[in-house]
């Protein structure tokens, strides 16, 4: 296997309880390669890994397994895993698939009989994102809970399934742009832009906003990475 780059922050993940160790295994490394703490491009080293968080490597496996399905990491030359990187393409196409979920959540809010809850609901989770006053991750993960609970009040599984399927790629690419593009993307004005349409009930005009917010937040994540992936000046 391959050694973790001098710096990645392996060797500060520190060990883990000795209850639900997949688990907590599988937390604390989709928080360290969506936070940016294990980079981009980074291979990953089993030993390195499982000592780290003081688990077996079976048990590490799994994780990894699962981090590998959430397209966290992904499969380098002779077997080895490294964390992925996103290349603006890559950003924008999921963007894009994230449009259309989220488009169609609102449209479908749009219908609903209890608009009125669905609405409060929703300014309650942007309430939350005004209010928040923590770290990047922290505001990242305040800003996903208000996309979350915009498909999660449609009462639609599949739809919250496929939104969950690509939110590691979400946070990838939102760390991977760094901070200050991220807080741009977490305007609260944006949001309440998304808020509003849906109050107003017009599905079309409500998966327009949707699609000019994910159009946005897209092309302010990819304006500094090249086409390999890479961060320009």
């Amino acid at each position: 296997m391959a050694v973790v780059t001098q710096g990645s922050g392996v060797s500060r993940l520190g060990g883990l309880a000795k209850t639900s160790l997949r688990e907590q295994a599988l937390d604390v490394l989709r928080n360290a390669v969506t936070s940016g703490e294990i980079a981009p491009g980074t291979h990953l080293v089993e030993t390195e890994l499982s000592a780290a968080l003081a688990i077996s490597r079976g048990t590490l496996r799994e994780a990894l397994r699962q981090l590998e399905q959430e397209g966290l990491v992904e499969p380098s030359e002779r077997g080895r895993l490294r964390v992925r990187t996103l290349n603006a393409s890559e950003i924008e196409e999921m963007f894009a698939v994230r449009s259309a979920l989220e488009g169609l959540a609102a449209a479908s809010l749009c219908r609903r009989s209890d608009r009125t809850s669905v609405v409060r609901k929703l300014q309650e989770a942007l309430d939350a994102l005004a209010d928040a006053t923590g770290s990047i991750n922290d505001m990242v993960e305040i800003d996903l809970d208000f996309h979350r609970t915009l498909c999660a009040l449609t009462g639609n599984s599949a739809l919250v399934r496929s939104w969950e399927g690509i939110a590691g790629s979400i946070r990838m690419s939102i760390m991977f742009a760094g901070a200050d593009r991220a807080m741009t993307n977490m305007s609260v004005p944006r949001h309440q832009a998304l808020v509003d349409a849906v109050a107003v009930g017009d599905p079309d005009a409500a998966r327009i906003a949707v699609e000019e917010h994910m159009r946005g937040a897209a092309a302010n994540l990819v304006t500094h990475i090249d086409s390999d992936g890479s961060r320009s000046a």
